[in-house]
């Protein structure tokens, strides 16, 4: 499992309530004090459409401001719903992993608490709880300028050529998938490549990915930290990542019922589409 011992807080286990949930949902917190109130308040209302307990694991990362305050006076008011993970240390990858060692749900997964919808996160466990045996991830169709366009379309080409990816948004969150699919549990980024690392996860232990399409709204508030020097930085990394294509990921090699699950199809790890998306034919594959 992840390394946390950079944690500082957390929910006190003796909290928790006696059945786990059905999901957790990671949500890495960065300087949000401005509107990550009502970003929990969303999640938990339209997770009670579900039919099934769904967990928030909160994980405020190098804050400077109220975040971590807030995230912690949620976990005391609301134990049986929401975990809350500090760290000291900024970090995408870090703050997903952190979140994943406390995660009690059969399914977790983890978003951009800046940008998601609840009624997406929802939608999708809707997905998870008919779909159990695959991994499940938002596609954007659209990005909010021509120079995000730019890069994403240069990043996930790149990405595609030198992975064998079959998806054109490799950073699309949400991102859910059962427990069981450990390979994904165990992930080393800390940083901006652990969506990357996630979908070569995925291709070399063959778990099926449903891509499910989603139009990006504006931000809830703040202002995004990818800049031209992120980007730069993640094109690099992902070809410094491509020298180990042929080491196997973090969790070992998959045994063979693992690769091939009972009455599904190999797909290595490659998008598929759900049968009502490809009778509609909308979903990319």
């Amino acid at each position: 499992m992840p390394d946390t011992t950079d944690t500082v807080t957390a929910t006190e286990p003796d909290a928790a309530p006696a059945s786990a949930p059905f999901a957790s949902l990671i949500l890495p917190i960065h300087n949000q004090a401005d509107h990550i109130d009502r970003v929990i308040s969303g999640f938990l209302a339209d997770f009670a459409k579900l039919d099934r307990a769904c967990e928030l694991v909160l994980v405020p990362n190098g804050c400077h401001d109220a975040s971590p305050q807030i995230c912690a006076a949620w976990a005391a008011r609301l134990p049986e719903l929401v975990q809350n993970v500090e760290l000291e240390r900024g970090g995408w990858g870090r703050a997903i992993n952190a979140g994943l060692a406390v995660a009690r749900g059969e399914v977790v997964g983890f978003t951009n608490s800046a940008r998601t919808r609840p009624e997406t996160a929802t939608l999708m466990l809707a997905y998870a709880i008919a779909y159990p045996d695959t991994a499940l991830k938002a596609s954007r169709r659209i990005r909010e300028s021509a120079l995000r366009r730019a890069g994403s379309v240069l990043y996930n080409f790149e990405c595609r050529r030198l992975f064998d990816l079959a998806t054109w948004d490799i950073d699309g969150t949400p991102k859910f998938f059962p427990r069981r699919f450990h390979h994904l549990l165990e992930l080393d980024s800390e940083a901006e490549l652990y969506d990357l690392a996630w979908m070569r996860a995925c291709r070399y232990a063959g778990y099926p990915v449903v891509e499910i399409p989603i139009y990006p709204t504006e931000r809830f508030g703040g202002r995004s930290s990818t800049n031209l020097r992120t980007a730069a930085r993640m094109l690099l990394g992902a070809y410094r990542m491509r020298g180990s294509l042929h080491s196997a990921p973090p969790g070992g090699a998959p045994p063979e019922a693992e690769r091939h699950p009972a009455g599904e199809p190999h797909v290595s790890g490659m998008s598929t589409r759900p049968p009502a998306a490809r009778d509609r034919g909308r979903f990319a594959g």
